[in-house]
């Protein structure tokens, strides 16, 4: 079969293949976590997914975290903390999974409007990045209301937002010098 009998929309088997593979580079950037006094870890998790935009763009690697997602939704242990279940996404903080399933989609929508230049790749990682943090933070408070306790939107910034806006900057400012300089080389 030929790439031109491939018909539209159809994943080819090296696409397939990349997506399980950058689905893996975020299970094990997850891994890698420093425990945070919120109780909130800090992970490699967004440095992994915008990467993996940036490397497969907006479809492939959006379907690369639902692969993600839905991998850990079945219980297997690939969120931070080595942790799977429904019951991950229903906790706190499981606003902030479904936020990056948001930052992936916004992705996606301005990338290909706009193209892949470098200045439209950093506003839709960023956008994407406040799309996460908003979608979040309100999960957040909703579930920790819930469960525990009335909180303010200042205390769930102060808990959830605001010690990873430094660290999650430079986690896109590496995803985007990596994408540039890797994107030539990848026969995708």
């Amino acid at each position: 079969m030929t790439p031109a009998s491939v018909k539209k929309g159809r994943l080819t088997t090296r696409e397939l293949v990349y997506i399980a593979l950058f689905a893996v580079l975020i299970v094990v950037c997850s891994w890698i976590a420093v425990p945070m006094p919120s109780g909130i870890p800090m992970t490699l998790q967004t440095f992994a997914i915008f990467l993996t935009l940036g490397l497969l763009g907006g479809k492939r690697g959006t379907l690369s975290l639902l692969v993600y997602i839905l991998l850990g939704v079945v219980g297997l242990p690939v969120f931070s903390g080595f942790r799977g279940g429904a019951g991950v996404l229903l906790g706190t903080t499981g606003g902030y999974l479904i936020g990056f399933i948001i930052s992936a989609l916004l992705y996606w929508l301005i990338v290909s409007k706009l193209g892949a230049k470098t200045y439209v790749i950093i506003i839709s990682m960023l956008l994407g990045i406040a799309a996460c943090y908003a979608f979040g933070t309100a999960w957040f408070i909703f579930m920790y209301t819930k469960s525990t306790g009335a909180i303010g939107v200042l205390g769930a910034l102060a808990s959830c937002v605001f010690p990873f806006v430094i660290p999650d900057l430079v986690k896109i400012a590496l995803a985007v010098f990596l994408t540039k300089k890797l994107s030539p080389r990848l026969k995708i």
